[in-house]
């Protein structure tokens, strides 16, 4: 009996720490929703821009690490970095980024 109990709550630790969010520092590129990684860099910040105002798209976070691309709650703090090589802090929740604070990459 205490085996299995002991086993129960094993798994759903486990399972609880591997479907939580991941709190982090990540570094990229700021870039829109319709061209993704295709777009990021600072020769993309004027398509960037012009996407997002003209067509609707939504600014992303393109990961320097593994080009994966996280959509960005906080679209208002991203704008004034369209195409730019930044830091992000935040929260990651599968393609989701929750962003705490933003700032130019060195």
């Amino acid at each position: 009996m205490k085996t299995r109990f002991f086993f129960l709550t094993s798994a759903a630790l486990l399972a609880a720490s591997v479907l939580s969010a991941a709190d982090g520092s990540w570094t990229g590129y700021i870039s829109d929703d319709m061209c993704g990684a295709k777009n990021a860099g600072e020769a993309g910040a004027e398509c960037t821009s012009k996407c997002v105002k003209e067509h609707g798209a939504k600014y992303v976070f393109v990961n320097d690490a593994d080009k994966k691309v996280y959509t960005i709650d906080a679209q208002d703090k991203v704008a004034a970095h369209a195409g730019h090589h930044v830091v992000v802090k935040g929260t990651v929740d599968g393609n989701a980024l929750k962003l705490t604070s933003i700032e130019m990459a060195k």
